[in-house]
């Protein structure tokens, strides 16, 4: 297939939407008994529960002296303490107490940004709160029905996020990247089809009648012991806007239908992949393995899990060794092959909201000085 709608260089490093929900922390990593420091596109944040375990993001700086309030204590039923003067802030910013003051200065406030927690994770939105609308969180109800089983962990990846998008949106990589575990020759050699919406991307490929690479045949084996033959596989890439993949997969044995929808001989997987960025050369990259077959077992947990972590880090390898590239050759572009249509059509998606947004649509080259919003916040002598 050919990319006619599509120029053909791109801006390798693109910045980020702020009107838009990202995955902040694992449910599990926030809680009532200490604060989490993590930096969210661009913005430091303070993130704890409340007593009565409602989860809160609040700027990472005091509004007296910008002093970290990550470094501080939670002290009450909902509020954190500055390490530094010992101001206090509720859950909603605003300052509620100050040493040696009788009266509070009614400015002294922090941003507190809408979160919300779904399908194991915290959401932030550090864009306008009054279009943080939770109905548009992208839809990852595998991780948490009861229909599936699986376990993920969260990759530090040294890169600008949209190159894990556009490493997610053309899995032909793994032919080449992953040739020991899910790569195989007929991942470039079959076709595949997109199609996109205003929110969403999709792109759909299907392998008849071929020999199963090592992680599947694994995979088939636990379901069905004993299995060997040819399957029918498939990988359907789901993109929701700003960066959430969530990538269908899975093998059935060959002519049993699975094109069709009958997966009932085979076994179904569910790549789950939200990438939030943290600047414009570091993201965090949360993702899990869900499986819709022998739920039971915690073995084929930890082994899909361990497996897939190994997969991934051969992905981060080659994302820190691709941006250092790009960082090291400023001047040159990027240009697209047909395998490239997915991944251009999210970036395409992306350079619509940041300019609907009326920020910039690429990331400044390496080094140069980039104002955030707590960089803007003491430059205004705020």
């Amino acid at each position: 297939m050919t990319v006619h709608a599509l120029s053909s260089s791109t801006a390798k490093l693109l910045t980020y939407p702020l009107n838009a929900w990202y995955v902040a922390a694992w449910d599990y990593e926030v809680t009532a008994k200490g604060i989490l420091s993590r930096t969210i596109a661009g913005r430091p944040l303070a993130l704890y529960r409340t007593q009565a375990g409602g989860p809160v993001a609040l700027a990472d700086a005091c509004w007296h002296r910008l002093a970290p309030l990550s470094q501080g204590k939670l002290v009450g039923d909902d509020e954190i303490q500055c390490p530094y003067h010992g101001l206090r802030f509720n859950p909603a910013g605003r300052c509620t107490g100050m040493p040696a003051q009788e009266t509070l200065n009614p400015s002294a406030t922090v941003p507190s940004f809408p979160v919300v927690e779904r399908y194991r994770y915290l959401w932030v939105w550090l864009g306008d709160p009054l279009l943080a609308d939770p109905a548009t969180i992208p839809d990852m109800h595998q991780l948490d029905s009861t229909e599936w089983a699986g376990d993920g962990q969260t990759i530090h990846a040294p890169c600008n996020y949209q190159l894990v998008l556009d490493n997610l949106m053309d899995l032909t990589h793994e032919e080449f990247v992953h040739s020991s575990s899910i790569g195989q020759e007929e991942l470039s050699e079959s076709e595949f089809h997109v199609t996109h919406d205003g929110s969403t991307v999709t792109v759909t490929r299907w392998m008849l009648g071929i020999d199963p690479p090592p992680f599947w045949l694994k995979n088939m084996r636990d379901r069905f012991p004993g299995f060997s033959g040819k399957v029918d596989r498939w990988q359907i890439i789901h993109y929701t806007f700003p960066s959430t993949i969530c990538i269908d997969v899975g093998v059935a044995e060959a002519g049993t239908g699975a094109p069709e929808g009958d997966r009932s001989r085979g076994v179904n997987g569910y790549v789950m992949n939200t990438i939030s960025p943290e600047g414009d050369r570091s993201c965090h990259y949360f993702w899990a393995f869900m499986r819709n077959y022998r739920l039971e077992s915690q073995t084929i947990t930890t082994q899909l899990r361990d497996g897939v972590h190994g997969v991934f880090g051969e992905d981060e390898a080659m994302l820190k060794a691709q941006q250092d590239a790009i960082d090291a050759n400023p001047d040159y572009e990027f240009y697209n092959l047909n395998i490239d249509a997915g991944g251009m059509w999210v970036r395409r998606l992306l350079e619509r909201a940041l300019e609907a947004e009326g920020r910039g649509v690429a990331a400044p080259p390496a080094g140069e000085y980039r104002l955030t919003p707590s960089t803007a916040r003491v430059e205004a002598g705020v």
